[in-house]
């Protein structure tokens, strides 16, 4: 039960986030209206979210050249 109101108090303060910072407009349109004998009208919005555009770029990179040398036979030191 807890992990399931993290996750919905996440979910609210990244949507929060996002509408703080212009990445997601959400705009009503239409108006609700209560039911008299049957029927109703849920209310409608619009979301106008921002648009990220992912892409690959090819270029070339000099690295340097690392080489190793191992040490010779050299004898080991003696306590």
């Amino acid at each position: 039960m807890r992990t399931l109101l993290v996750l919905v108090g996440i979910a609210a303060l990244v949507i929060l986030a996002g509408m703080v910072t212009g990445f997601i407009n959400i705009d009503q349109t239409q108006t609700a209206q209560l039911p008299r004998i049957e029927g109703g009208q849920a209310p409608e919005f619009k979301a106008d979210v921002g648009k990220i555009d992912l892409g690959t770029e090819r270029k070339v990179i000099e690295v340097p050249k690392v080489e190793v040398e191992r040490p010779g036979a050299e004898p080991t030191p003696t306590q």
